[in-house]
């Protein structure tokens, strides 16, 4: 009977005190790693416009086509390249476009480019436009008294600013454009402009 016993306690035992076993390691294994997601785009515009900008330009001052004005619209859209050294990205330009309707049905055009941007201070900075434009002015052989010989109805485009940032948001901005056709075609009177626009920062 004592043999009995013994044999008994000998099985019961070990399996009481292995019965938890399985839980308590359970309990101590690790996590489970999670798996990382990439957020999703949010698709706002503010991921592909920088900047929305209106403006009034004085047209061709001492030109042919002078005393009538110019109202621009123009988007800067994001940088969709960034160095992280300042010097560098002042030297990557952005993209640009927009439209300048002239009020007195003289010469209107729509345009495209490159814009480069640099702080001169907190509040101040510069920008410089390259690109081209299209426009409805004249070409050809008979030009009207009054309008500009453009030559070619597509035209290089430049444009220098000097702006002021009041905020995060806000910034006014003196600007000069001139428009010509680099001397590609017989006629290349060119377009200067002169004005201010206000640009909205997102």
């Amino acid at each position: 009977m004592n043999l009995f016993r013994s044999f008994r306690a000998a099985i019961c035992v070990p399996a009481v005190l292995t019965w938890g076993l399985p839980a308590q390691a359970a309990d101590l294994a690790p996590p489970a790693r999670a798996i990382y997601q990439a957020p999703a785009p949010s698709g706002s515009l503010s991921d592909f416009v920088s900047q929305l900008r209106l403006g009034v330009l004085a047209h061709d001052p001492g030109g042919k086509e002078d005393g009538s004005v110019d109202v621009i619209g123009e988007v800067v859209f994001a940088k969709p390249w960034s160095h992280g050294n300042p010097l560098v990205d002042m030297l990557l330009p952005t993209f640009n476009a927009g439209i300048s309707a002239n009020t007195d049905g003289k010469t209107s055009y729509v345009f495209a480019g490159l814009n480069w941007h640099a702080d001169i201070t907190d509040a101040l900075f510069i920008e410089l436009d390259f690109g081209g434009a299209v426009h409805n002015g004249k070409v050809g052989d008979v030009v009207p008294d009054g309008r500009d010989a453009l030559g070619c109805r597509v035209l290089f485009r430049e444009a220098a600013s000097i702006g002021y940032r009041f905020d995060a948001n806000w910034s006014v901005l003196a600007t000069v454009e001139h428009l010509s056709n680099g001397g590609l075609c017989d006629d290349n009177r060119g377009l200067t402009n002169v004005g201010a626009k206000l640009s909205y920062h997102f």
